[in-house]
């Protein structure tokens, strides 16, 4: 290869690079497409696996790194409002993580000249689901979220999880790649010195192409069969608080007047008799079981004080998000800080007293969590730094329970996870009860994203879900995913709902993410079988030889 054609191969990698990573971030809610185009979901990984046809194995691991930074850099540029350090960890992380699969999707195809693409396919499922476990599990950008408008494509949820839905997204690319570079191009790469072969033409490989199509097809006929008419099933009116505030912003003056917008909002709806009142993610600061416990700030314990009086005169139960501070000496030894630890709770209060209180199990990573102190002393010190307000991990699944209704309350970023809204159906709730505090990211795009993604969890479990948030998106959402009503963002609003009430049982809550450990074990299997014709391939060319 020249150096004319090398640059000329480069720049065309660059565009295409450019454009898969727009097609990408086009795909999910942005600027320009609130609710997102889906249908670019379909196609957005064509340049991805068109670039990897081209590239060699060391190549691949920098067009991964650029990818991964570009994409997660557009698709998520509201992060930087979240955190100073979170769009610059997102992106570094996305740039580590699809530098490793592009090498290993380069892999797939070399050890598959002709079918290598399936292999590519599984591996982009994998690394969908393994890219939500563990310290850094973050859900945004899997690339079946793009679809939540599209109610008979998702019902199949209720299986798969979102994961069946990738599964489907993201073949169509692979194939279509495959079907342009035979497998004759494949091998002229087989060398890392070897120049990219040029002479490309559409040779597809049907028999994979008709079993998708057949799933795709299935997918559609179930979609339209499985969707309910809940309209005579029994409901419950929930009354969801939108105050539109920050409530972290400020001090006890601005905690006041939040506490007087959210008393406001909630004497209206309570006109309609709700059978519950929720308001969002940590909407009443100050912290209500500590300051009537220690009444260690007088300001702050008046406050505290006119809440307990307010929901005292109510009849009507209340959710509302908390700092539930308490003293445990065997998590904090620190005195000076009276040995205080704060977890991210929903407290229900009935008649002004605390009855059941869930805290937040899976806390966002470096902003509300951040397990390495003493092995990164220095990043932990400028997390700190950074204004991050870290919490203790709940433990336990709480399922509510008041006026008959069994409810469970995953906070914020939980509900972005599939299985955590699983548990908690599992251990009893008919219904699920959101709170979040988006109003940071100051971007509807932020916050249509966390819906589309709380559109999955309704459908799983065939669920109603509720969603009490800071500035939006609050909104009922019926157990086939459809929106039933939808609070106008960046507005103080109270929205009253009518919720269905389920207590039927998915095979997704039966039987979990059992879809990617199938891919996972195929991937094995793929790789074995590979190996072993690989070194079968090589012996018999050295019997040919001799």
């Amino acid at each position: 290869m020249n150096i004319h054609e090398g640059k000329g191969l480069f720049l065309t990698n660059m565009a295409a690079l450019a454009l898969g990573v727009a097609l990408f971030a086009g795909a999910f809610p942005n600027p320009f497409f609130e609710n997102g185009a889906p249908f670019l979901a379909w196609i957005a990984y064509v340049p991805v696996f068109w670039i990897i046809s081209r590239t060699t194995l060391v190549g691949s691991v920098l067009w991964g790194a650029m990818y991964g930074y570009a994409a997660y850099g557009l698709f998520n540029y509201w992060l930087s409002a979240f955190h100073p350090l979170a769009g610059v960890i997102a992106c570094v992380i996305y740039l580590v993580y699809l530098a490793i699969l592009f090498i290993l999707l380069k892999a797939a195809v070399r050890l598959f000249p002709k079918r290598g693409y399936i292999l590519q396919w599984l591996l982009w499922v994998c690394f969908e689901y393994l890219r939500t476990q563990g310290f850094l599990g973050y859900s945004y950008g899997i690339i079946g979220y793009s679809q939540w408008q599209i109610l008979p494509i998702i019902q199949i949820a209720d299986i798969f999880g979102v994961w069946g839905v990738s599964a489907l997204v993201v073949f169509p690319a692979a194939w279509l790649v495959a079907a342009l570079t035979p497998p004759s191009a494949q091998a002229a790469l087989a060398a890392e010195n070897a120049a990219p072969y040029k002479k490309t033409w559409f040779k597809p490989d049907f028999i994979p192409l008709c079993v998708w199509a057949l799933c795709l097809a299935g997918t559609l006929v179930y979609g339209f069969a499985a969707r309910k008419d809940y309209a005579s099933e029994e409901n419950v009116r929930i009354a969801l608080i939108q105050h539109n505030t920050d409530p972290w912003l400020g001090g006890v003056l601005e905690y006041r007047m939040n506490f007087e917008k959210l008393t406001r909002l909630s004497d209206e709806a309570l006109r309609e008799n709700p059978d519950l009142v929720v308001w969002s993610e940590t909407a009443f600061v100050p912290r209500v079981f500590w300051h009537q416990t220690y009444r260690d700030d007088e300001a702050s314990w008046l406050l505290v004080k006119d809440l307990l009086d307010y929901l005292a005169r109510q009849t009507t139960p209340f959710v509302i998000g908390n700092d539930d501070g308490r003293r445990e000496p065997d998590k904090n030894p620190d005195a000076d800080e009276k040995y205080r630890v704060d977890y991210n709770a929903a407290l229900l209060f009935e008649k002004g007293a605390i009855v059941q209180q869930y805290r937040k199990n899976h806390l966002v990573p470096f902003t509300e969590y951040f397990p390495y102190k003493k092995q990164l002393p220095f990043f932990y010190k400028l997390l700190q730094e950074a204004d991050t307000h870290f919490w203790e991990k709940g433990t336990e699944r709480t399922v509510f329970e008041t006026n008959g209704l069994k409810f469970s309350t995953p906070i914020c970023f939980e509900d972005t996870f599939g299985y955590l809204s699983r548990d908690f159906v599992k251990n009893g709730a008919e219904l699920i009860v959101n709170l979040t505090n988006d109003a940071w990211s100051k971007s509807l795009s932020a916050q249509m994203q966390h819906l589309g993604m709380a559109v999955f969890r309704a459908v799983e479990t065939r669920r109603s879900l509720v969603r009490a948030t800071a500035s939006g998106q609050t909104c009922a959402i019926d157990p086939n995913g459809a929106i039933l009503a939808m609070a106008e963002p960046f507005t103080e609003a109270q929205l009253t709902v009518a919720a269905p009430v389920l207590r039927e049982t998915s095979l997704y809550v039966k039987y979990g993410d059992f879809l990617p450990f199938v891919c996972m074990a195929a991937v094995v299997v793929f790789i074995i079988l590979g190996l072993i014709m690989r070194r079968a391939g090589k012996e018999s060319c050295v019997k040919k030889r001799s």
